[in-house]
């Protein structure tokens, strides 16, 4: 028998959590075939999540309640989950209502095809246009630096082969990007085409800051694109510096008359000093990011579990 583990990150979702674990339990009691295994990891919302989850642990022993000590964000959530799994394939979903529980199998069954990731792919997403936007661009960037497969929809709704949990396992910056890790771990990817949803209450918790966090660690992990790119955006002002400075001396030789452009020069230097703070930005991030890695920064902590080993207990740094 094949056992199908399910890692939900949960976020303010105590009135939807139960609705989706119910449709999950429906759709696997329709597959004699396979078992199922459900961690909920409560990636500390500061409501009462965790207590709608302690009573489908108390009627399912299958399922393990995961609460972290405080909000790490959904993918250090998930990789809050890895230690717990136990079954042949491991599907991530969302905690909202959106990704189809019935429709889980299409992913199980494309990694038994041989794939070692098997993303959701939502031709009709019942996003605002701002979320659509911006998955969007996050999408471009990880094409463009590398970590993301081109071709391939990345959706947080996806199953993968108990290799790349492993592999997984092995992660431990404190800015995890998984499908970035992913991508130098393995090369089979497939994509299933599903219904999006509607959210079952509530809004998505995706502030444009998060989006923004989210795209700098997706942007700087894994890849020195970033830094050669700055490197070419400052060799192209330096061009452009040099040439506007001899055009500016070539002019005022053959007519002395012409005044100096202050205004032009102090725009030129505000423009070129602004470009200068943010390439040092962008190398601080980098700097910052290896200072807390090298610090032992954790990963996550855990606060509680119930129906789960005392394994993983305190997080893969232990």
């Amino acid at each position: 028998m094949t056992t199908v583990s399910v890692a939900i990150p949960c976020y303010k979702s105590a009135g939807t959590i139960g609705s989706v674990v119910d449709e999950l339990r429906r759709t696997f009691a329709g597959q004699p075939d396979y078992d199922y295994q459900i961690i909920l990891v409560v990636d500390s919302p500061g409501d009462d999540t965790f207590d709608r989850i302690a009573s489908l642990c108390a009627a399912d022993p299958k399922i393990i309640g995961v609460e972290l000590s405080r909000n790490f964000g959904q993918t250090t959530a998930k990789m809050a989950a890895l230690p717990y799994v136990t079954g042949d394939v491991l599907v991530f979903m969302d905690d909202d209502g959106q990704h189809p529980p019935d429709q889980i199998f299409r992913l199980v069954e494309k990694v038994q095809e041989g794939y070692d990731l098997v993303y959701a792919r939502f031709p009709h997403k019942h996003h605002n246009a701002f979320k659509r936007f911006t998955s969007w661009l996050n999408s471009r960037v990880l094409e463009l630096n590398g970590t993301k497969p081109k071709g391939i929809y990345i959706s947080s709704y996806c199953a993968m082969t108990r290799m790349a949990v492993e592999a997984l396992k092995k992660y431990k910056s404190p800015f995890p990007s998984m499908g970035g890790y992913l991508t130098h771990v393995v090369r089979r990817y497939a994509n299933v085409d599903m219904e999006h949803r509607d959210r079952l209450e509530g809004h998505s918790n995706y502030t444009f800051s998060k989006m923004m966090a989210l795209w700098i660690t997706g942007f700087t992990n894994f890849s020195t694109v970033p830094l050669r790119f700055a490197v070419l955006f400052g060799t192209v002002f330096a061009l452009v510096g040099f040439a506007a400075a001899m055009f500016v001396v070539i002019r005022k030789l053959i007519n002395p008359a012409i005044p100096a452009g202050f205004t032009t020069s102090i725009a030129l230097q505000l423009g070129i000093g602004g470009v200068i703070m943010m390439l040092l930005g962008l190398c601080g991030e980098y700097i910052g990011r290896i200072y807390m890695t090298v610090s032992n920064m954790p990963q996550y902590e855990i606060r509680r579990t119930l129906n789960a080993p005392d394994s993983g207990k305190n997080g893969p740094w232990t």
